[in-house]
């Protein structure tokens, strides 16, 4: 089946499907974040790793043997990559329950770079295989890109957060379509609470005007990295809160976008940050800034 894509003003790197039905993908995407993070675990440094045996059973693999084989393969890609693996792969012992007894059994925690390695070592005929190597892949680079941000320029930390507010658009446009949110214009509205809410009831044709962008121009390719930042947060908690609570409704969708966008806001003004409004539109635009980049390399 043909898919058919509308692309509405700023918000173009979240397609809409209105009319063929897309689901296929978005099913496999929501399926590989709900499916990997509801296994993820954070110890006492507040560090996120997996088990072994939790991921085994999220891979599909029905003997540990098995899997032990593909562990096996990702240290010593592990080691290949001049990574220190004690470092990714971490053996314990946990205690299970075995009828009216309980037993130790060996298990090992894995940091996110150690779940990237195995899923990249995996049987890539199972279709959660493939989801799970898309999954590690993002996550991991965003990872690095937290690690590396105090290094990044005004430009490249710009970049840096449009392109990860591009992904959660993505996300963001599944979540509300479960939510309800079917249409382009249905999205055009979903979007706009969220706007008002962050922006002190503005809306996307008001920010371009205070900004001076004809109805052509992103205005996400017109904002700082604070401004950018402060978008993505508003996008990533809309996208969790809809899941989390499995709302359901083009109005009750809208009020929660409305919503976090206000709490996004307070929190800005909680912490003695400037109002998104207020934040300089930049001279360059995102577009500008990636032609440079090409230039110099």
């Amino acid at each position: 089946m043909i898919a058919f894509f509308f692309f509405f003003g700023d918000e173009a790197d979240a397609a809409v499907p209105v009319e063929a039905d897309t689901n296929e993908k978005q099913e496999q995407k929501n399926y590989t974040d709900s499916l990997f993070e509801s296994i993820k675990h954070i110890n006492d440094y507040g560090q996120e790793f997996w088990y072994a045996r939790e991921l085994q059973v999220a891979l599909e693999y029905t003997e540990w043997r098995n899997f032990s084989k593909v562990i096996e393969r990702a240290k010593t890609a592990c080691k290949n990559s001049q990574n220190t693996i004690s470092d990714h792969f971490v053996d314990v012992n946990k205690i299970v329950n075995a009828g009216a007894t309980s037993k130790d059994i060996g298990d090992i925690e894995l940091s996110r770079y150690a779940c990237y390695l195995i899923v990249q070592n995996g049987d890539s005929r199972k279709k959660v295989i493939a989801l799970g190597q898309t999954y590690f892949a993002v996550k991991t680079r965003q990872q690095e890109l937290i690690e590396n941000y105090d290094r990044l320029s005004e430009d490249q930390k710009r970049l840096a957060i449009r392109k990860e507010m591009a992904e959660h658009n993505k996300l963001l446009v599944a979540a509300a379509k479960d939510a309800g949110v079917k249409s382009t214009l249905d999205y055009a509205i979903f979007q706009n609470y969220g706007y008002m809410g962050l922006y002190g009831g503005l809306k996307a044709k008001d920010i371009k005007a205070k900004k001076g962008l004809n109805k052509n121009q992103q205005i996400l390719d017109h904002m700082g990295y604070e401004e950018l930042a402060a978008n993505l947060f508003r996008a990533t908690q809309t996208e969790a809160k809809l899941r989390r609570e499995n709302i359901t409704g083009k109005e009750n969708a809208n009020k929660t976008h409305l919503d976090v966008g206000r709490k996004v806001r307070e929190t800005i003004a909680d912490l003695g940050g400037t109002m998104p409004e207020d934040l300089p539109t930049p001279t360059k635009s995102i577009q500008q800034i990636q032609k440079e980049q090409k230039k110099l390399k």
